[in-house]
């Protein structure tokens, strides 16, 4: 009922610029708290890369602070994540995730993550 389609991913070189984008469908019952964008290489863990709750208080991982910025529109249930400055170790899958719940029972809440869109930071 409750699902995430990512775009946006590419090859880019080193200094350039991508938008993510994530759009959230969920029925007139769920309700979004944080979404977030996660990414993972081939051989690493999957990381934070970016968070953003519903009143719009933001967190990033050390390695793309000053150059990532997440942002989301409610009445869309859409969240981005601009990509500036990229560079080669910026290549991973990112994946976008959300948590929300169901008005019916607010205090238990569920995750639920996109299929995964490739980012590549090349010369």
């Amino acid at each position: 009922q409750v699902q995430l389609v990512e775009s946006g991913g590419g090859l880019v070189q080193p200094g350039g610029s991508l938008r993510l984008s994530c759009r959230a469908s969920a029925g007139s019952i769920f309700r979004f708290n944080a979404m977030g964008w996660y990414r993972q290489a081939p051989g690493d863990q999957r990381e934070l890369v970016a968070s953003i709750n519903s009143d719009g208080t933001t967190q990033y991982a050390d390695s793309v602070k000053g150059r990532f910025a997440i942002s989301r529109d409610n009445a869309k249930n859409t969240v981005y994540l601009q990509m500036n400055s990229l560079k080669p170790e910026d290549t991973a899958d990112y994946y976008c995730q959300a948590e929300g719940f169901f008005v019916t029972n607010p205090r238990r809440t569920y995750d639920y993550w996109g299929q995964g869109t490739q980012v590549t930071v090349s010369s």
